[in-house]
């Protein structure tokens, strides 16, 4: 439907996984996409193939947890277009930890890529979304943001971050025409999830808590993603919408 037509978006963490998926139905709908990942290779890899597809991409190594790489990818967007139309927050990491024996170390890396990745991606691209005058904002939360589960209280903090200041940037961004909105998936099946959904008991107990009775795929969050990034949801901002088959509901 070409339903992003000409439109400059940039997908974070674009080398595997939901980002890949993201990248991919963009590219197919007809924006130009910056597919940019901390793994060079699968950047270089999925460029390759949207590239034999024609579909028009550039592809970067990005590191969001550091400011150089941050400005040298707004500066290469800036260079070539000018203005950025959309972006996709979706870089991330999880270190499962039980919380009483998390090193500082493990909490550092994982705040400085969940959350503050997403911090300085938003606050960088602003002039370039600025220059759109329709801008769409995503950032990738999780429904771990508003429950608890063992092991993930670190990132559940960093998810739940991410909701607030989406709300945040939804009020300071929307005089500028910049919409800003979240994502939050369930249990979708990525490499992020196979060691935790291949152990039978925790899938199945997972499955009895999910009123669809499946696990979501990344191409699942990319619908819901082009949904925010396209004018289908142009009066759509400050929002927060699961992807998690009725898990949350559930719980």
């Amino acid at each position: 439907m070409q339903r992003l037509k000409d439109r400059i978006a940039l997908v974070t963490g674009s080398g595997a996984g939901i980002g890949r998926a993201v990248a991919k139905l963009f590219a197919e709908e007809g924006a130009h996409v910056y597919l940019t990942d901390i793994d060079g290779e699968a950047v270089t890899k999925a460029a390759e193939e949207h590239s034999a597809k024609g579909h028009a991409v550039t592809g970067m190594t990005v590191d969001v947890s550091k400011g150089q790489d941050v400005t040298a990818l707004m500066r290469a967007i800036e260079q070539q277009h000018r203005r950025l139309d959309v972006v996709v927050n979706n870089a991330g990491i999880n270190v499962r930890s039980d919380f009483r024996n998390m090193s500082d170390a493990d909490w550092v890396r994982l705040r400085e890529v969940n959350l503050d990745g997403i911090i300085r991606i938003a606050r960088d691209a602003f002039p370039l979304l600025k220059a759109s005058g329709r801008a769409s904002l995503i950032n990738m939360a999780s429904i771990m943001g508003h429950r608890g589960m063992r092991t993930l209280a670190a990132y559940g903090a960093t998810k739940g971050a991410i909701s607030a200041l989406t709300r945040g940037l939804a009020v300071e961004f929307g005089p500028y025409n910049i919409r800003v909105n979240a994502l939050a998936p369930g249990f979708i099946e990525t490499a992020l999830t196979e060691r935790v959904l291949r152990v039978k008991a925790f899938s199945d107990a997972l499955l009895e808590q999910t009123p669809l009775n499946r696990f979501g795929t990344a191409e699942d969050v990319a619908m819901a993603a082009l949904f925010l990034a396209s004018d289908e949801s142009a009066f759509i901002t400050g929002a927060e919408i699961a992807v998690d088959g009725g898990m949350a509901a559930a719980l």
